[in-house]
């Protein structure tokens, strides 16, 4: 398509799923017309997520305003490469999700609302990818937390109500924190546009800069879950169903990781970052996570606290301050959605085979469900870094950016952090390797053995996963083609004066 097309297409992965939720919703009285509109549609943003991802990336940015407003005053919506690469990435996810719920025999994933709600998540996800001003991000956080809300108690178990109101309470925080910078931006500069607002700052003192670059680490900070406001994930994330942790694993962290890089490296320049804040930061998140990971017994909860111990190394690529940084850190965030959303569809697979996910109740499963055990040994591997895998290179190029001359004493003792966590990492996989499928059981198991067939699991819950870990693969196997593409999406964040022109001219 020309680049007038593409620009027509640019909101369509925020209303196709909208319009979608709609037609779920009318169509509720049938489960399987729900289940085919939400697969049609998501099947539809994948593939105009990539497509939109292959334009920009050999096109350059593309720029649309909502109703025909010029910028700054009306919403804008901008893909360049670092939201494109995160939008097609996290389409893919959001698909693959949807199907394993489909297949996923517990009752929560096929209530009449699961689907609409679910569509209404996959909205607000592209949203914050797609918008160009602070304001609709905040819509956009808004719409995935109040999705987010009803499908982390589906069921409406104690323990899902209990970590529900953990979630709640932790996230309206961090949407009190945001509309309150929210307004002190607009206090200060006259403007919520991302562009604008990279101009208008540089015209104030240094010390406000740094304080707005501050708060606004503090709010994306509690999305993301950095240290220390972390622990409402590894509490909320295991009481939800399979599908909704597996989704919440992989994307909804990820968003929050999206906002630090997109504003830090947009609307501050080098010398306005709390550079040294982030890397205090990040270092006692992986140091944190991963301690919290190992501590552990059951097999969620391993894998809730090893999302934390990786979220601290997305943002020391950011901390570090140059590019060879920021193109790892992207390189690990579209590696970590994949790895880490398979990783909690293997987790589900497992809790449906062996009835828990209590390692002291699993055992010897390798036997029952050898598909199961190949899906988690390889995503485990590849999560850990081991080559050739997707982890692999991204971990390397951490470690070169952090090690690289000029860097100071505080950016390499992150980096060799980095490293003990990534053998943590390793060793925290290995015990649920161990302990889930070879050790034998230290109890009774909860109820009777279920009947697993040959996939080791229902066909919708198995193929999905195997197609996940295939992308996963897939991502390990174009690692070169991929690594340039997130070195030239690091180019383009260290150059914010090409994204102020093309959103105002």
């Amino acid at each position: 398509p020309e680049r007038g097309a593409m620009k027509d297409l640019l909101p369509l992965p925020f209303l196709l799923p909208l319009l979608g939720a709609a037609l779920a919703t009318l169509v509720g009285r049938s489960r399987r017309a729900q289940r085919t509109v939400g697969v049609v549609t998501l099947t539809a943003v994948a593939a105009l997520g990539i497509a939109l991802a292959l334009a920009v990336d050999d096109r350059g940015m593309i720029v649309t305003q909502a109703g025909g407003w010029p910028a700054p005053i009306g919403i804008t919506l901008v893909l360049d490469r670092l939201s494109a690469s995160m939008l097609a990435v996290a389409a893919v996810t959001l698909l693959a999700v949807l199907v394993f719920a489909i297949g996923h025999p517990g009752a929560d994933n096929h209530h009449v609302g699961f689907q609409p709600v679910y569509l209404v998540l996959s909205a607000g996800v592209a949203l914050a990818f797609l918008t160009g001003d602070l304001f609709t991000l905040f819509v956009a956080f808004e719409v995935m937390l109040t999705a987010s809300y009803v499908l982390i108690t589906f069921g409406g178990t104690g323990p899902q109500v209990r970590s529900g109101m953990t979630y709640v309470v932790i996230s309206l925080l961090a949407s009190a924190l945001f509309i309150t910078a929210l307004a002190l931006l607009y206090s200060a500069t006259g403007t919520v546009n991302l562009a604008d607002l990279a101009v208008k700052l540089g015209e104030l003192p240094r010390g406000v800069r740094l304080t707005f670059s501050s708060l606004l680490v503090v709010v994306f900070g509690i999305k993301a879950a950095l240290f220390p406001l972390f622990f409402w994930l590894p509490d909320s994330y295991p009481t939800a169903p399979s599908p909704v942790t597996a989704v919440f694993a992989g994307l909804l962290t990820k968003v929050g990781v999206y906002a630090l890089f997109r504003t830090q490296t947009l609307l501050f320049p080098a010398d306005s970052r709390p550079t040294s804040l982030l890397l205090v930061l990040a270092g006692a998140t992986m140091l944190v996570g991963i301690l919290g990971a190992i501590a552990q017994d059951d097999v969620k909860r391993i894998l809730s606290f090893n999302i934390v111990a990786h979220i601290g190394s997305m943002v020391m690529g950011l901390g570090l301050v140059s590019a060879a940084g920021l193109a790892a850190a992207l390189a690990y965030t579209l590696h970590h959605i994949v790895a880490m959303t398979t990783l909690f569809l293997v987790g589900g697979l497992i809790s449906h085979v062996g009835g828990t996910s209590s390692l002291a109740r699993l055992g010897v499963l390798v036997r029952r469900a050898p598909m199961v055990a190949a899906l988690f040994l390889v995503a485990a591997l590849g999560l850990a870094g081991v080559p050739p895998l997707s982890g692999f290179v991204p971990k390397l190029g951490l470690l070169r950016a952090g090690l690289a001359p000029g860097t100071g004493a505080l950016a390499r003792t992150v980096t060799a952090v980095s490293l003990v966590v990534g053998l943590l990492t390793l060793f925290s996989m290995m015990k649920i390797w161990i302990g889930a499928f070879w050790s034998p059981p230290d109890g009774e198991p909860e109820g009777p053995p279920r009947i697993v067939g040959r996939l080791g699991g229902p066909p919708l819950m198995v193929v999905p996963t195997a197609a996940l870990l295939g992308v996963s693969l897939a991502i390990a196997a174009a690692m070169g083609p991929l690594y340039a593409l997130c070195q030239r999406a690091a180019d383009d964040l260290g150059h914010p004066q090409r994204y102020i022109r093309a959103v105002l001219g």
